[in-house]
């Protein structure tokens, strides 16, 4: 049987515009892309009788939880997801959170609790400590107050996470967050499925509802009725909860407006082909999900792709994975490591596979990406569910800025600042100075009247 061949997009960087061809590929993924498929335009049209844009549904369903609560969150649960829910049904019951965790394999519980405590260590590790400055007369103080309230959203629409779980739950209560709501679609891998319930009960999180999408993340942040409002969103998703969690931003905080997932992988001669094209199909598998090759021999390149068209058929996913390489797949053939590093930090990708004989020396030259994965024997997989750090990271080229989910997020900064009198001396011709030029003659005298003698 002859193996079909992948057919994706390949780039020579001595003969074509490779910023272009990347640039084209992330207007396709971001969350501007309009990355629908047929039978979701179809959905939009049924439920809101014209053929609206994902923001425009966004816009609409967040405007009415706003003003008609948890009635506005039922009725589109009922008309997008098919479910019909009330207000005693939409949250899951505690006894039901404790079948399921009475009921799970003790295997699956006892790698929930090894992954929870790798996840547990790395994030106290790095967790914000309060700071003191002292000053002559007087001190500062860099205080960290774990967020009251947080939502949390769980995918739950082709397959079932109890890994997003525990990357998004551990970090907060290695932060203190004292209350967690979590949200996840009414489906058999949402909040219907035995395994994300257990992982759930396991942690200690007991306020789970069984909504998902924009009517999810707007029930989060203005409240419904039995829903209280939270601090901060966090947590992956479709376009439209990246679209709900953009629109709500400024009512509440949140993690990131994420993209589909992405990995970059960088390999030579010395990298092995089988080993590299499982990691193009693992992140292909998502669905959409961009993978994209780099290196600088073209025998490593065909060799990569000419063994993932062989694992493709041993794939259970195996057609959509091919899809997603062929629509947001990359093979880029450069000049030499030096421009390999140049191309990855322009893409900012939100995981990045250095599989290279010097992977160590080649990440020191790269800054913008959401997580390093280094060596033949660290695929991504590691860091999705078992490494620490959280798998929740920055997409569509966002890593140039932003951070990975972690503890510290879940964490408000403030300062405190205490002077005495002689401290307060030492300070005020500045003050009265600064004030003067701005025009600010109120604020110099609170100084000048605390200096008289």
């Amino acid at each position: 049987m002859t193996t079909e061949s992948i057919n994706i997009l390949r780039i020579d960087t001595s003969r074509h515009d490779v910023q272009a061809a990347l640039d084209q590929l992330r207007r396709r993924l971001g969350i501007q892309g309009d990355v629908v498929t047929e039978a979701g335009r179809q959905r939009t049209v049924e439920v809101f009788g014209q053929p609206l844009a994902p923001q425009q549904v966004v816009e609409r369903i967040c405007r009415d939880v706003a003003e008609k609560g948890l009635t506005a969150v039922l009725d589109y649960t009922a008309r997008i997801d098919k479910v019909q829910l009330d207000a005693h049904s939409v949250r899951v019951p505690l006894e039901e959170l404790r079948r399921a965790h009475a009921s799970a394999q003790p295997g699956f519980l006892d790698a929930v609790r090894r992954v929870r405590q790798n996840i547990c260590s790395f994030q106290q590790a790095i967790l914000h400590r309060d700071v003191r400055v002292e000053r002559p007369g007087g001190y500062l103080v860099q205080r960290y107050t774990p967020l009251r309230r947080v939502g949390i959203c769980v995918p739950g629409g082709a397959a079932a996470y109890p890994s997003t779980v525990l990357m998004t739950v551990v970090p907060a209560q290695v932060a203190g967050v004292e209350q967690l709501a979590l949200v996840a679609p009414p489906t058999r891998f949402g909040a219907y499925n035995a395994d994300l319930l257990a992982t759930c009960y396991e942690l200690g999180v007991t306020e789970v509802y069984r909504i998902g999408g924009a009517q999810a993340v707007a029930a989060l942040a203005y409240g419904a009725e039995g829903i209280a409002p939270v601090d901060k969103i966090v947590g992956p998703g479709n376009l439209f909860v990246a679209l709900a969690k953009k629109h709500v931003y400024g009512t509440v905080d949140i993690d990131s407006i994420a993209g589909p997932s992405e990995v970059v992988v960088l390999v030579d001669d010395s990298t092995r082909a089988d080993f590299t094209a499982a990691d193009l199909l693992a992140q292909a598998e998502h669905a959409p999900g961009a993978s994209i090759l780099i290196s600088w021999s073209q025998q490593a390149i065909d060799a990569t792709l000419a063994e993932a068209a062989k694992q493709l058929a041993d794939l259970e996913r195996g057609t959509l994975a091919r899809e997603s390489l062929e629509q947001f797949g990359a093979a880029i053939l450069v000049c030499d490591p030096q421009e390999a590093c140049a191309i990855t930090d322009y893409i900012a990708p939100e995981h990045l596979h250095i599989a290279t004989e010097n992977a160590e020396q080649l990440s020191q030259k790269i800054r913008c990406a959401g997580a390093i994965f280094l060596g033949n024997f660290t695929p991504v997989a590691l860091g999705d569910y078992a490494a620490g750090p959280s798998h929740v990271l920055p997409t569509s080229g966002t890593a140039r800025w932003a951070s990975g989910l972690s503890a510290n997020d879940f964490l408000r900064a403030g300062s405190i600042i205490c002077f005495a009198e002689e401290g307060l001396r030492q300070l005020a011709d500045d003050v009265a100075l600064l004030a003067s030029k701005e025009g600010l003659t109120a604020h110099r005298r609170s100084v000048e009247i605390r200096c008289q003698k």
